[in-house]
């Protein structure tokens, strides 16, 4: 029973960092509002946050390389879990007192606290999740702690628009009502981070920790896919945040209908959602042993996960003035059917999907520069659901074959959630010198790094077949 009351209270973090990486979108535009700044400065989020999660990796590897132990096995997943919690929140303790002094570099590194503490929170997560039930039933906890993370990428855009913008009224700018707003956002986060760490902290259970010392090497490096997969991994966070992170900018644009920051909440949500549709249709494939059973969950699943998006959206847009949800989410519809028969084609081979999917990605993109209004902001969304399943792709095969190298490989692939720190601050700078719709052309030169990698990936791994794990 204490097994099962530990596993709810880590699975509900998972919600937390599908909540913080999406609200950016929502942040974003609203730090550049008021604190009137570049899109350049304003990508500066993304650059801390992501930021914080790799050096809070080269961290965790300078000091396996220094002590000859791995800080988590040393430790114990619980007791790391909870310092990772408590680092978070003080990271959320800091954001108060920074947005009301009205300094943006306090902001920046209230963001890289809280990244920091994901970083060890995510580092303990997979292997403490395992250790909480059977064995043999570890990776549908995982599955489940998955499709938790990615209904809080859908529902965090518009529970911060609710707290930045007081019920989303677009006459409600006042910036000490706002500021209130975010002080009750981010004291509930401390509160939240400050007892699941009691809760960690308080509990017995029998792990084992590391005793002997590990002798520090860098040859899993030697491998060509290892060190491919890395830059996919980096191009990847990158080019998946870079698109929603300037996204406000987009749609604020008179092309676009010029969108105020308060109101493009059902467009970052839809983002996001995208990736719970997308990840929803990967994880048929371990739902059930029956080949025809898991076609139909295949082609049903992201309908339903499609629905869930709409009715949340649907209920918190209701009556608000100037947020028309037909116009383009059912329109998106298409574009689901367009994943789910690529899915089909390629669901069985990581390889082929990554490859697949990352043609589909660029051809979209380039879509969305080639078009305009919603036509073109249909395909520029259509990147969540071209996203949603290369994680677990690039990492499939960035891992192959590597054998004893595999945990080694694991960290350095970690690390290069950097790309999430680079990539969305150099489109904003990219569209500070020409346009933020020409700046887009970033979006379709990461895809076709993806496809290549693929390309790559499945032309060496012939003959041999690597189910996605999801």
């Amino acid at each position: 029973m204490q097994k099962q009351s530990t596993f709810y209270a880590v699975v509900s973090i998972f919600f937390f960092w599908g909540f913080m990486a999406a609200s950016n979108g929502i942040f974003i535009p609203f730090c550049k509002d008021h604190f009137q700044l570049s899109q350049f400065q304003s990508q500066l989020i993304d650059s801390t946050f992501y930021g914080g999660y790799f050096i809070g990796s080269l961290l965790l590897f300078l000091y396996t390389a220094f002590r000859k132990k791995d800080f988590v096995n040393e430790h114990g997943y619980a007791k790391s879990f909870s310092f990772g919690l408590i680092i978070s929140a003080v990271g959320a303790l800091c954001m108060i007192p920074s947005l009301h002094i009205g300094s943006y570099g306090l902001i920046l590194t209230s963001f890289f606290v809280i990244a920091l503490g994901f970083c060890l929170q995510q580092t303990a997560a997979n292997p403490f999740v395992i250790l909480l039930g059977e064995e043999r039933t570890g990776a549908h906890r995982l599955n489940l702690a998955g499709g938790v993370n990615s209904f809080g990428t859908t529902i965090g855009p518009l529970i911060v628009a609710y707290f930045l913008f007081g019920g989303i009224s677009v006459t409600n700018t006042a910036n000490t009502v706002e500021l209130k707003n975010v002080d009750t956002l981010y004291g509930i986060l401390i509160v939240l981070f400050l007892a699941l760490a009691f809760l960690l902290r308080s509990i017995k259970m029998e792990e084992k920790l590391q005793t002997k010392e590990q002798n520090f090497s860098l040859a899993a490096l030697k491998y060509p896919q290892l060190v491919m997969g890395m830059i996919a991994i980096f191009v990847y966070v990158g080019v998946e945040v870079t698109i929603q992170s300037n996204m406000g900018a987009l749609l604020n644009t008179p092309e676009y209908g010029s969108i105020p920051s308060e109101l493009i909440f059902p467009f970052i949500s839809l983002y996001w959602g995208s990736l719970m549709m997308g990840r929803w249709t990967g994880a048929s494939e371990s739902l059930s042993e029956n080949a025809g059973t898991r076609k139909i969950l295949q082609a049903v699943l992201p309908f339903i996960a499609f629905a869930v998006v709409y009715a949340v959206n649907y209920f918190k847009a209701s009556g608000v003035e100037g947020v028309h949800l037909n116009d383009v989410f059912l329109p998106y519809l298409g574009f689901v059917l367009l994943m789910v028969l690529v899915s089909y084609f390629s669901i069985e081979n990581s390889a082929k999907m990554l490859l697949a999917f990352s043609v589909a990605a660029a051809a979209c993109m380039v879509g969305g520069m080639m078009t305009s209004g919603n036509t073109s902001l249909l395909f520029f969304l259509s990147g969540g659901l071209w996203c949603s399943v290369m994680w677990p792709c690039i990492f499939a095969q960035a891992i192959k074959n590597l054998g004893e190298h595999t945990s080694q490989a694991s960290s350095f692939l970690i690390m290069m959630i950097l790309g999430g720190a680079v990539i969305p601050p150099f489109q904003g700078w990219l569209a500070d010198v020409t346009s933020i719709k020409v700046s887009y052309i970033i979006t379709p030169l990461c895809f076709a790094y993806l496809a290549y990698y693929g390309w790559w990936a499945l032309r060496n791994n012939k003959g041999e077949e690597a189910k996605v794990s999801h």
